[in-house]
């Protein structure tokens, strides 16, 4: 009989071929995704060719997709993703996204079925734990693990402890995932959940709908975390269903599974936060900082850049227009997305209120394009960090919020809720 298991122990266990597994173990698993970027796979290339295989273990079972500086910045940019684009025809990797298919990475693999519930996923790009959303294990790692994955399908893994976040309760209105997430960083701080799985649940997790919970596992690293996992319901089931690639396996914790700490969260102590530079867990309710004038707000990003973070930010948006001392960036967040904008008549909102609307990139989240900020400038934004200089000059401040937040603020020329526009 195994020993009573939490979700993160479950998946581990069952990639490494072992009945049970426990926090602090070493084992060695078998992936079912190995993923990587324009930044980060150049790198992981190199090494690989190092290590001699000559081909990858499984070209279905790695991703390539530029869009950290796609479509290409200038030439450095424009060499890196050649080096990505070559190495996908040379080995024949089925999920190469080129320009025109590209997305930013963790909203376009679950939109097109590449990653499923019980999968254990490894990533070039820390945000790789938004997949937990969907009842996977993903987790970032360096390019150098990544490499070996290529080439051999294996990772070595220390078994994470696991934190339960049980969140009860009605949500108000206004309040989302974003906000939910915010408190629990500010709530346990950058490094409260080091090395550890996050396991979120309760009753507010579980009216949430997969943007959302892709929007809290998205942040899971911003504390620390190892992974954030979502348990596998009827709304998992309902967006996984006829979506992905391959057969998914459902996970659930054991009733008696051990968790390193159990949080109770009433859901109606959560307000519209905004994190304060310069990092994730300088958290404040939204209410206490307007006057914060801005000079820039983004809304996107892999945290943010779904078809319903476009409808709240347009929502807030319609029937009026920017600031004239505020630029507004909105990028969707892969083409479908730009379509469905476009189809919603939410692309022609954006156009009316004097935005910009980009196509799908991380550009400005860390600094590389599409919205660099001058020295002394200040931005709020849909994104996951705000560490000094993360997105332009070292003087500038980066504001972190919800769509509606940001949106409204945009408007309003400070920081501000979407109330304060009536």
């Amino acid at each position: 009989m195994a020993r009573p298991m939490t979700m993160a122990e479950k998946i581990l266990a069952a990639h490494a071929g072992l009945e049970e597994v426990e926090p602090g173990q070493l084992i060695e698993c078998d992936l079912d995704l190995v993923l990587s970027n324009d930044v980060t796979a150049p790198i992981a290339i190199k090494e690989f060719e190092k290590i001699g295989t000559g081909t990858v273990f499984d070209p279905t079972k790695i991703a390539l997709v530029p869009d950290h500086y796609v479509p290409n910045k200038d030439i450095k940019s424009a060499e890196q993703a050649k080096i990505v684009r070559d190495f996908a025809k040379k080995q024949g990797i089925a999920h190469y996204y080129e320009v025109g298919c590209m997305g930013v990475e963790h909203a376009l693999l679950p939109e097109q079925g590449v990653v499923g519930a019980g999968d254990l996923i490894i990533g070039a790009d820390s945000h790789t734990c938004t997949y937990g959303a969907l009842g996977a294990f993903a987790t970032g790692v360096g390019s150098t693990d990544a490499g070996v994955g290529y080439a051999t399908g294996k990772a070595w893994f220390k078994v994470p402890e696991s934190i339960l976040f049980n969140i009860e309760g009605e949500l108000a209105p206004g309040v989302v995932g974003k906000d939910v997430i915010l408190h629990i960083i500010g709530m346990i701080g950058v490094d409260g959940a080091l090395y550890q799985a996050m396991e979120f649940t309760g009753s507010a997790i579980k009216s949430m709908s997969m943007e959302e919970r892709m929007s809290i596992s998205n942040m899971a690293i911003e504390a620390g975390g190892k992974a954030g996992l979502i348990e596998v319901d009827d709304i998992t089931r309902a967006y996984l269903d006829g979506r992905t690639e391959r057969p998914y396996t459902e996970y659930h914790p054991d009733a008696d599974a051990v968790y390193a700490k159990v949080y109770d969260i009433d859901a109606a102590d959560i307000v519209p936060t905004v994190s304060f530079p310069h990092l994730p867990s300088n958290t404040r309710p939204a209410a206490e900082a307007r006057d914060i004038r801005i000079d820039q707000a983004v809304i996107g990003s892999c945290t943010n850049g779904r078809i319903e973070d476009m409808r709240q930010a347009a929502e807030v948006l319609r029937g009026r227009t920017v600031h004239p001392d505020v630029r507004c960036i909105v990028i969707p967040a892969t083409q479908l997305v730009y379509r469905q904008c476009m189809e919603e008549g939410l692309t022609d909102v954006f156009l009316d209120a004097n935005c910009v609307v980009s196509t799908p990139t991380c550009g400005p989240c860390l600094g590389g394009y599409m919205g660099i900020l001058a020295a002394g400038e200040r931005a709020i934004a849909t994104t996951n960090r705000n560490f000094v200089g993360r997105m332009g000059d070292p003087t500038s401040e980066v504001y972190l919020s919800s769509p509606a937040v940001a949106a409204a603020s945009a408007v309003l020329g400070h920081i501000g809720l979407p109330e304060d526009l009536d």
